[in-house]
């Protein structure tokens, strides 16, 4: 028996914003149109194996409707429920810094925008089901290891506090897909699989950037103007004009509310990096279609988290050489990338300073959120200049001892009232450095400012017990490092997803202790320094 869950369906994307008119599936230049209708490919062999219950009942799924055949049949690609439009979006992007062209959704393909019980809007994206117009000369597919990484990341990063993307479900295809994970030649076939990811929206900066590089300024304010209404729909009362409102006084309405909006995506951008700092994730491929308007962590590829602590690090073999998108440079590329976003608004702006008052408004959320939230992981109630001095040496002791950047945060929330005399950095913190002649040379240092720290943080006279509290609130215990992912990801190709599990119920709650789960809070091995997966990873991972 089949069960058709009764979710409802409103598409406003493409109700309300024009089609591509070809509706074949070859690939093409896509021409006054936000999207191209293109149904997922069938595969072989759909099979559920794993999904996060709180999306599924986000989405108005029950358990009954996840245990059916026809789940994993939809988001397999094999079947739509009714109601459900697919597609695949439009849009470019600079990537590495440079202006690539039309991308598109060239192995994503929306299949349409659910409003659940609670009137929220969630839209539901397949990764990996197959060709569209924008693949180019790929096939739309994706392999076990890269969906693993993606659906256990979003779900991590929601609980982490961190604004993302959503996972719904992990489907298996039965079908092989090639690869060449590291782009050297060594091309392999591999277990195929399909991520369900689950947003309010998908609109991405290149969305925009598309249309304005065309010079397509009427699609371009259509889209604008589409966004805000259906994504930001509180600026509409906000900035509205009166019934009996003049030509002129409307027109100013439609750029004060284009203003706040503007803004708005530059305020959130700010926190989303923020977010990210605090809790060590490097997203590495940080290209403007890898943006999100809502100022979500989206696409999953070449990320990682900080081990021992550098600024410098990327996890992306592509961006080795460059390092364009390493830890330490997130926030002026996330900068960077809204400049490029508000170049490509500037033809619906009547003038160029409410881009640029957006663009401040980046800067001073960035500054106040940054500083609040160091704060708060070194568990100062208030950063006064003793405390901003100890914050600033702490990154460079940091680096010099090669200390593990989740593990030393967590354990200097559990330093206690008085500290012994003689203890020394490792007695005081534990087994969280990575090498030991760093430590000989540098652990002096670190000792001394471990005392300043204390004395710092002793003298707001919190008792230790409710400064543990705040610190260990801000600075997880659990995170998904890569090489606990691929601990995961050889179980599963080998048919065994018990792993992916664990981690999906271990990172529902990264904050809290786990008794029985220690192995998860543990620093690299040596053996995943290099391997493939566990360091470096390339935009096919």
């Amino acid at each position: 028996m089949t069960i058709t869950p009764p979710l409802t369906f409103d598409n406003r994307f493409v109700r309300e914003l024009p089609g591509d008119p070809d509706t074949s599936n070859r690939r093409r230049q896509v021409l006054g149109a936000c999207w191209s209708a293109v149904e997922p490919t069938p595969v072989a062999a759909p099979t559920l194996l794993a999904h996060a219950y709180e999306v599924a009942s986000l989405v108005g799924l029950s358990d009954t409707d996840v245990a059916s055949d026809a789940f994993a049949r939809v988001f397999g690609g094999n079947a739509l429920y009714p109601g459900m439009q697919p597609y695949a979006a439009c849009y470019g992007g600079h990537q590495f810094g440079s202006w690539a062209g039309q991308l598109g959704d060239g192995r994503a393909i929306t299949l349409g925008e659910v409003i659940n019980a609670a009137g929220e809007r969630w839209e539901l994206q397949l990764k990996g089901a197959g060709p569209t117009p924008y693949s180019r000369t790929a096939d739309g597919r994706a392999v076990l290891r890269s969906s693993i990484r993606e659906f256990l990341c979003s779900e991590a990063m929601h609980h982490l506090g961190v604004p993302t993307t959503r996972a719904l479900s992990l489907v298996g295809t039965g079908e092989p897909v090639v690869r060449d994970m590291l782009y050297d030649g060594n091309a392999r076939a591999e277990p195929g699989a399909i991520v369900c990811r689950v947003a309010p929206s998908f609109i991405r900066f290149g969305n925009f950037e598309i249309l304005a590089a065309r010079d397509d300024r009427a699609l371009l304010e259509r889209l604008v103007d589409f966004t805000i209404a259906r994504d930001f729909a509180h600026l509409l009362d906000a900035h509205a004009a009166s019934d009996t409102a003049t030509d002129t006084a409307r027109a100013d309405a439609v750029q004060q509310r284009r203003a706040a909006w503007f803004r708005e995506v530059c305020e959130r951008s700010a926190r989303m990096v923020v977010a990210w700092m605090r809790v060590g994730f490097v997203h590495g491929v940080m290209n403007t279609d890898n943006m999100s308007i809502l100022g979500l962590t989206i696409d999953y590829g070449p990320y990682g988290w900080l081990e021992d602590f550098d600024p410098n690090w990327t996890p992306n073999t592509t961006d080795a050489a460059g390092r364009r998108y390493r830890y330490g440079q997130q926030p002026a590329i996330v900068q960077w990338n809204l400049v490029r976003l508000a170049e490509a608004l500037r033809p619906v702006f009547a003038s160029p300073q409410p881009l640029e008052a957006g663009l401040d408004a980046f800067l001073a959320t960035y500054d106040a959120a940054y500083e609040g939230m160091m704060a708060a992981k070194f568990g100062f109630t208030a950063p006064t200049d003793g405390a901003q001095q100890l914050m600033r040496e702490a990154f460079a002791l940091l680096h010099a001892t090669q200390a593990d950047y989740t593990l030393f945060f967590r354990a200097l929330g559990d330093l206690p009232a008085v500290l012994p005399a003689d203890a020394t950095p490792r007695d005081l913190l534990g087994d969280v450095f990575y090498a030991d002649e760093a430590l000989v040379t540098h652990g002096d240092r670190l000792g001394l400012w471990l005392r300043r720290w204390h004395a710092e943080v002793s003298a707001t006279g919190d008792a230790p017990s409710a400064r543990r509290v705040r610190m260990h609130a801000v600075n997880p215990k659990y995170v998904l490092r890569n090489w606990l992912a691929q601990e995961a990801i050889d179980l599963a190709e080998a048919g065994d997803v018990s792993r992916v599990h664990e981690l999906l119920e271990l990172l529902r709650n990264p904050y809290d202790e786990q008794p029985g789960m220690e192995r998860f809070t543990a620093k690299r091995p040596e053996w995943a320094r290099h391997k493939a997966g566990c360091s470096m990873l390339s935009c096919s991972s």
